[in-house]
């Protein structure tokens, strides 16, 4: 299975390095205000990725943190309870 998976791997990257090779022509885009920015396809397809995937963490980031602070309270219960303490109720003075 790990010889399988190193082989998918290899087999996605020389697909996409082959995608690169073949998209190397310069493309104009054409921003705000009229400014033009030139540059290969490629690179503007890698960053239009990266933009997108740093768009889709910062987006997803508060939900991550709420359910992982939800998550510890309970996880700091489960292990109180094995140890027979008890963190709900302070101790007898």
């Amino acid at each position: 299975m790990k010889y399988l998976m190193w082989l998918l791997n290899a087999a996605i990257f020389f697909v996409l390095f082959a995608f690169a090779l073949n998209n190397q022509d310069a493309v104009t885009l054409h921003l705000f205000f009229g400014a033009q920015w030139q540059a290969p396809l490629v690179l503007v397809l890698f960053i239009a990725l990266l933009l997108g995937v740093s768009l889709g963490v910062l987006v997803m980031l508060p939900l991550w943190l709420r359910a992982r602070r939800a998550r510890q309270p309970a996880a700091s219960r489960l292990s109180a309870s094995d140890t027979g303490v008890d963190t709900l109720t302070p101790p007898a003075p």
